[in-house]
């Protein structure tokens, strides 16, 4: 497969199979954590809707980060969680339930919020004689293909083929992490020399960025009343992002190799922060005592 189609075809496919992935983790009762737990869901939303591509704002003009780099910056901060966040909520011993709620909520809601902030990066940093325009109908009918319709085929595939969902979810999970990890190293090699300096300008932005989540969730949500492992789950869903959309939007919508590099380097750094959270949890017995917590 050529880069090209790797890009055009592999990159929307795969990000259609981790939402498949994803439908097959759920059940219609599974939603009853909205109800359950409105304080989680409603702060995890605010954050990861509103609050971060904000940030990504404040940190794109704090950095003086370039104009492809700051609305890339942007886009990755509007993106939602993806199934990898359920997995480091799962190995932390967070709540799966609020998470795996959040993360598909933020990505039925992105829908229209991340063209709206995507447009908004652009309007901002980009010189208008050199502008690009976000295809604003056509992103959104593209991320409702790949977002909403794969998610209700994965969860009619758990209702009806229990055991097809069961085998199929860790499966499409890997294949989009390793086409992910094929688009990064695509990018390193067409980037060519300026690979390096734009990773070095855009990898202290990804880090102020996935920091500010994990803070947002973790002490932000013990502030407004969160039980322990609810922002711990908060936080692992502001910091784990889905990068193979980011990667998406940057070269399949707006063909920008610079704009797509702060979702490649964020797509990295998430797996290091994660597994740091992993170590907190464990080390603090977030979980161990879930019953006795107060919510």
């Amino acid at each position: 497969m050529g880069s090209g189609a790797l890009i055009d075809i592999g990159l929307p496919l795969s990000l259609f199979l981790i939402m498949v992935g994803m439908g097959m983790t759920l059940a219609p009762k599974d939603f009853r954590e909205v109800v359950i737990a409105p304080r989680g869901t409603f702060y995890g939303l605010v954050c990861q809707i509103l609050l971060l591509p904000l940030i990504a704002l404040g940190v794109a003009l704090a950095l003086d980060l370039s104009p492809a780099l700051a609305v890339g910056l942007i886009v990755i901060a509007a993106c939602p969680g993806g199934t990898t966040s359920n997995l480091f909520v799962y190995l932390g011993r967070g709540d799966v339930a609020l998470s795996i709620v959040l993360t598909v909520l933020a990505s039925l809601i992105t829908i229209v919020t991340l063209p709206a902030f995507t447009g908004w990066g652009l309007e901002r940093f980009q010189d208008t004689s050199q502008a690009l325009e976000l295809p604003v109908m056509r992103t959104i009918i593209t991320l409702f293909v790949i977002i909403l319709l794969p998610v209700a085929i994965g969860m009619a595939i758990r209702h009806f083929r229990q055991h097809w969902a069961e085998k199929g979810e860790k499966a499409v999970g890997l294949l989009g992490l390793a086409v992910m990890v094929a688009v990064i190293a695509l990018l390193l090699v067409e980037l060519g020399e300026e690979a390096l300096e734009l990773f070095k300008q855009a990898g202290l932005s990804a880090i102020i960025l996935n920091v500010a989540g994990i803070i947002l969730g973790m002490v932000g949500g013990r502030v407004i009343g969160l039980s322990r492992d609810q922002a711990f789950t908060v936080a692992i869903e502001l910091g784990i992002k889905n990068g193979t959309l980011g990667l998406m939007v940057t070269l399949t919508l707006l063909h920008s190799e610079a704009m797509s590099v702060p979702s490649a380097v964020y797509g990295v750094l998430m797996f290091a922060f994660g597994f740091l959270m992993i170590g907190y949890a464990k080390l603090t017995g977030i979980g161990k005592n879930r019953d006795q917590d107060p919510a």
